[in-house]
């Protein structure tokens, strides 16, 4: 908590002055134009990563970065709150993004990986049961994705297209996609090397977002119609 509060007397000593403005504009209300879904490891930091400013991202963090899909009918399998967060911001923000985000040495991998039994955390336990379809993948998955990299790695790779599947369960993600209004996104941090890797379907592999492959991201997403694509 020391690091807390000298920090957040740092931040008013120092910071704030340069945002009043940016904090006055964003109490008349939030316009974020991306969702941005990842996991609580205190070692991810997504406004860090991108680089952005208070009320760009719409954020939803748990352990593992999973989504709950959705029965039928449109009601979440689990808990509430990660449908809560979709139907939100898809349905209330001029939301056109959704990025979903792993990370490596993803302590929540790791114990799926190990059978997803956590004695004394029963509540964690049925948690990361949601990973049950990405350890699927990784025993039946002949694919290159995070090919080379330990297993744990790997299923935290597939992990993140498991749960763009699983966001396509739900009616406004559905809606949306078909609409041409919503693009899906997966990415995967590398926390050793500090670096951001995107999925690229054309290749069927991650690949790191560095000075080309951001260059081709940027020119993919100016060339695109009013209407957005549908992407994964």
């Amino acid at each position: 908590m020391k690091k807390l509060i000298r920090g957040l007397l740092d931040f008013q000593r120092h910071t704030l002055p340069s945002y009043r403005a940016t904090f006055a504009r964003l109490a008349k209300g939030q316009s974020p134009d991306c969702l941005f879904i990842s996991c609580s490891d205190s070692r991810v930091v997504p406004n860090l990563l991108v680089s952005t400013d208070p009320g760009d991202l719409f954020t939803v963090r748990n352990v593992g970065n999973l989504v709950p899909p959705a029965k039928p009918g449109g009601q979440p399998s689990a808990d509430r709150g990660e449908a809560a967060a979709i139907e939100f911001s898809l349905g209330f923000l001029p939301i056109e993004d959704v990025v979903v985000c792993g990370h490596s040495s993803c302590g929540a991998m790791k114990a799926i990986l190990a059978g997803g039994t956590v004695d004394g955390a029963p509540n964690l336990e049925q948690w990361l049961a949601h990973g049950t379809p990405s350890m699927k993948k990784l025993r039946e998955s002949n694919s290159k994705v995070g090919e080379g990299l330990p297993d744990a790695d790997r299923l935290s790779q597939l992990n993140v297209l498991e749960q763009l599947e699983h966001l396509k369960t739900y009616p406004i993600v559905r809606d949306r996609l078909a609409a041409g209004t919503l693009r899906l996104h997966g990415w995967w941090f590398d926390i050793g090397a500090a670096q951001v890797h995107a999925y690229r379907a054309d290749l069927g592999r991650f690949v790191p977002i560095d000075e080309t492959e951001g260059d081709r991201l940027l020119t993919s997403l100016s060339e695109e119609p009013p209407a957005l694509r549908a992407v994964q």
